[in-house]
């Protein structure tokens, strides 16, 4: 991850605006305003998510102001000015750093900053960020965060209220394929389809375990085939005929592993 703090070159102070975040893997931007940021100092882009009380500029619009600050990939002599900066195809990070975010339209401009230079209330909403998430029954999700805490999140009200996400309602398979956004900043199950992590935050009922806890149950109580059988005192293919039969559910499946609770395959001794 790169940092940068966004600066008004006609403020004498140099002071910084907000920060841009770059995750270099995903190519992804997300940029982090100040608590107290002035409406009237913020880039025009970005002044409306300080009226509305966000301090996070999501993914999408964190693009969008990138994408204002250089040359578009449409440009008629887009492949001239690439082969003139020594680049090899179009790419937004690249040329963001060849002016250090400066444009015509604006004084505002980007400065390398270290992750331990960032104030301390933005550090504490890396905290919140999510570290894991795990779907359930009912439009629910269970979201572990970096704070340690746990959340169950009922998405039943959040999803009748915006009509795009009304086919998470109707398939529950694709409901399952929920994946957290790149930094931890929220979930989605497409680049229409996502929930940030303040939003689950705020929805979400504190659960009384921790990240730690999960662990050690998945540890302890999750076992594979091979362990099933050792302690059913039998052949993997009978472990396979009691899964077509019914009689042991699988918590998991894959074309080289199957894996079960240990606590099923264990009552299978007491029968």
């Amino acid at each position: 991850m790169k940092i940068f703090a966004i600066r008004d070159a006609t403020d004498k102070r140099q002071k910084d605006l907000a920060y841009l975040l770059y995750y270099e893997v995903d190519r992804r931007f997300y940029i982090e305003l100040q608590e107290n940021a002035d409406p009237w100092e913020t880039p025009l882009l970005l002044s409306s998510f300080v009226q509305n009380g966000e301090h996070t500029v999501n993914s999408y619009w964190s693009r969008i102001w990138v994408q204002q600050r250089i040359v578009p990939p449409d440009r008629q002599n887009i492949g001239q000015i690439l082969r003139d900066n020594g680049l090899k195809s179009y790419d937004e990070f690249s040329l963001l750093m060849l002016s250090s975010g400066r444009c015509e339209q604006d004084d505002y401009y980007l400065v390398p900053v270290d992750e331990k230079a960032l104030p301390n209330k933005i550090i504490r909403r890396f905290d919140r960020k999510i570290e894991d998430v795990v779907p359930l029954q009912n439009n629910s999700l269970l979201v572990f965060f970096r704070d340690g805490t746990i959340r169950r999140c009922d998405l039943t009200e959040y999803f009748e209220k915006a009509q795009r996400f009304s086919v998470l309602s109707r398939r529950p398979d694709y409901f399952a394929r929920v994946h957290i956004q790149t930094g931890g900043y929220g979930i989605q199950w497409d680049e229409n389809l996502s929930v940030s992590d303040s939003e689950l935050y705020k929805m979400g009922k504190r659960v009384p375990l921790t990240a730690d806890d999960f662990r050690a149950f998945a540890s302890e109580r999750i076992i594979n085939a091979a362990e099933a059988a050792e302690i059913l005192n039998c052949s993997r293919q009978y472990i396979n005929e009691l899964v077509k039969s019914g009689k042991l559910h699988p918590v998991k499946s894959s074309e080289k592993n199957t894996m079960f609770l240990k606590s099923e395959v264990l009552r299978r001794n007491w029968q």
